[in-house]
């Protein structure tokens, strides 16, 4: 037997593995593996009604509108009209994920059978997927996106196999994600590198939440990008120069900047996938320089001009984006003394309780 013959089983044999390997289905991390974890009877959550599905086009006010080309003067009187036209959106958001949380924390089959219903509505209407969008439209397109999928992650993968009724329902859903989150890759690409921010890395993350859930390998590989972009873009002292345009709000915008690249960075590992030390660790970088930050702000206000807005610093949930980012990191005493601290995190732009998903080991996380 000639030597190409001894050659062939083993090269087929690697051919085979490759194939598998490529086409392993996307995973969530561990977490969102976990069991429902109790099943509470009697005192059932009564379903509100559905928010009305947003059909219409993608055309909302800022509420920074008039500011200047910092973008970090509150407009109120804008603010106020965004708001009202963004209520339902925001309705079935913060409904969805409180609905998700409660049914993984009590088991209680109407706030699952509500969670479904009211995502089941949306979806049979087309929602959202309007292409007559401005800047803020397309934003809420993918804001409502992320938080949508990523509740939905903690049900699809739950080794309780709560949607196992709902086979129906879920793939109309996970159908709808799935659009979603091609139309948000049609928004925010091939933008010019002075326009990528945090609204991009949102869209990023919105986009690999879809992409797990739908087990998309060209959209989990967008996501990635987006991710390496946002990584090319942190200067050697952890800053953003596009977020330090906020001027007064920089240091607001790069802590909010960390959540959706945090954990992106954690669904990527949990794919084999290691963004850790991409462009020389940017993303520690940028952390550990919004941790000194949010201890001396005066860093910021140096390197952007103005004295630093401190007030979404004030909330907790701001600082969700530790727990992935310590679940990817090895985060010292001092940090996670400070996230043990304002722990639970909980925020439905992440898909609603981040400790029960990164940290469940805390006591008296779900009081």
């Amino acid at each position: 037997m000639n030597a190409s013959n001894l050659l062939a089983p083993a090269l087929l044999g690697l051919a085979l593995f490759a194939g598998t390997a490529q086409a392993a289905s996307l995973v969530p991390p561990q977490g969102y593996y976990a069991s429902v974890e109790r099943v509470k009877s009697g005192g059932a959550n009564d379903c509100a009604a559905t928010p009305t599905p947003y059909t219409g086009r993608l055309v909302f006010r800022s509420k920074y509108e008039g500011s200047d080309s910092a973008r970090a003067t509150l407009n109120r009187e804008s603010e106020k009209a965004f708001r009202e036209t963004t209520r339902d959106i925001t309705e079935l958001e913060r409904g969805v994920n409180r609905q998700v949380m409660r049914y993984m924390r009590d088991g209680r089959a109407q706030d699952l059978q509500c969670a479904v219903q009211w995502l089941n509505t949306w979806a049979r209407a087309d929602a959202l997927l309007s292409t007559d969008f401005n800047h803020t439209g397309k934003s809420m397109r993918k804001w409502a996106l992320g938080s949508l999928a990523s509740a939905w992650l903690r049900l699809k993968f739950s080794e309780s196999q709560p949607l196992a009724p709902y086979a129906q329902e879920s793939q109309l859903i996970e159908s709808w994600f799935a659009r979603l989150a091609e139309q948000t890759v049609k928004d925010w690409s091939d933008l010019p590198l002075k326009k990528i921010n945090n609204h991009s890395y949102w869209a990023a993350w919105s986009v690999m939440a879809t992409a797990v859930v739908t087990d998309r390998r060209d959209l989990f590989d967008w996501a990635v990008q987006q991710f390496q972009v946002a990584a090319g873009q942190i200067d050697a002292d952890g800053y953003l120069p596009n977020e330090l345009k906020r001027q007064q709000r920089a240091l607001a915008y790069h802590n909010y900047a960390l959540p959706p690249l945090a954990m992106i960075a954690a669904f990527a590992d949990a794919n084999g996938v290691d963004l850790r030390d991409d462009h020389d660790a940017a993303l520690r970088r940028l952390a550990e320089r919004v941790i000194q930050g949010v201890d001396t702000p005066t860093q910021f206000a140096d390197k952007a001009g103005k004295k630093q807005d401190m007030t979404d610093l004030k909330k907790q949930a701001k600082f969700a984006w530790l727990e992935p980012y310590c679940a990817v990191y090895r985060c010292n005493a001092e940090t996670l003394a400070w996230k043990r601290k304002m722990q639970p995190f909980k925020t439905f732009r992440l898909g609603g309780d981040v400790t029960r998903v990164f940290d469940p080991r805390v006591e008296g996380k779900g009081s």
